[in-house]
């Protein structure tokens, strides 16, 4: 996509949500290291414009559901970073109050649907999100979010012949860092350009360059136009690549030094950076002022995840199973 035809608006908006992505990021890995944050945690850190780019293209009403590497999904969805920390404290002011933690981010207001722990598990629950949709008429539309691994289970095969079947508001992405876990795409599957999968199922497909947000952006916006025309569902591989390990507990010895310092150089919050200086959309004292904000959301969402309370044991058997109003439900 050619960057002239981005207004200077959508790139410093970018560029302020893939920075407060980065440094919350940042933050969180470093309270998981002082025991302020446990169980689960897996960061996002080099992914930032696989999420940014589709937020320029989705409107709030749109839906987002993903897989357990969240926490950014959850903040550019709109759910307010002190609620996310707070969450991943396990305090009761949390998204999803204190009882999901880093993987089970959710909030039905800003019509972000998790957060799920099971690889794949989100894939037909996205397709099923689209099919309410449709059943309702609207040109709403749902963005599914997966890791590489999670194309290996058969819940994805299924439900991809299924959207297809009922051409389903729904668009697929699968955000290829390269790595199930530890283990390279290579040592796991026979086709490693993952978009080819989709070939099968009729459905258009095509790789997408995950650490570029222009490119994201782009691809995007040809999927959800043709998601709102009624035209069905895209497959997008997005091709981008995580700096740190798996999750906290990974090392990471998996990967070459060489390797990480390849995809490092090509960093896409760096790379907006460097568009908005060149097109001088911004004066250092500007950009400077939107470094300040976003260290002040952050320093504010550890202090309310700090000053929060822990549920109270009595809420350990509430929400288990709950009697909803949901428009979707049908009596």
């Amino acid at each position: 996509m050619a960057k002239n035809k981005i207004s200077k608006e959508t790139y410093l908006n970018w560029y302020e949500s893939m920075l407060l992505m980065r440094k919350f990021e940042e933050k969180a890995g470093q309270l998981y290291g002082m025991q302020k944050i446990k169980g689960f945690c897996h960061l996002y850190i080099g992914q930032e414009a696989v999420v940014a780019g589709a937020m320029s293209v989705l409107r709030p009403e749109d839906a987002m559901i993903t897989a357990y590497r969240d926490h950014a999904h959850a903040i550019a969805k709109g759910i307010p970073p002190k609620e996310v920390m707070a969450e991943l404290y396990g305090k009761e002011t949390g998204c999803s109050k204190g009882k999901g933690g880093s993987m089970h981010m959710f909030s039905h207001k800003h019509r972000f649907f998790g957060g799920h722990g099971i690889v794949g598990g989100q894939i037909p629950l996205g397709a099923g999100i689209a099919f309410a949709e449709k059943y309702r008429g609207s040109d709403l539309v749902c963005v599914c979010y997966m890791g590489d691994g999670a194309v290996r289970q058969g819940a994805f095969h299924e439900t991809m012949n299924m959207a297809m079947l009922w051409k389903l508001p729904v668009i697929f992405v699968v955000e290829n860092n390269n790595y199930a876990m530890g283990t390279s795409v290579a040592r796991t599957s026979n086709v490693h350009e993952l978009y080819k999968l989709a070939l099968a199922y009729d459905m258009p497909s095509k790789p997408v360059d995950g650490m570029v947000v222009e490119d994201v952006h782009a691809a995007m916006q040809e999927a959800v136009d043709r998601a709102r025309k009624g035209d069905g569902p895209t497959f997008l591989e997005m091709n981008t690549y995580r700096y740190k390990g798996h999750s906290m507990s990974d090392p990471a010895k998996y990967r070459t030094k060489e390797e990480v310092e390849h995809y490092k150089a090509l960093d896409p919050v760096e790379n907006v950076l460097n568009t908005i200086i060149k097109n001088k959309y911004a004066t250092t004292e500007e950009l400077e002022a939107i470094n300040n904000k976003v260290k002040a959301i952050v320093d504010e969402a550890v202090q309310f995840a700090e000053d929060s309370k822990y549920p109270d044991p009595s809420e350990l058997y509430k929400d288990v199973y709950v009697q909803s109003d949901y428009p979707y439900i049908i009596d």
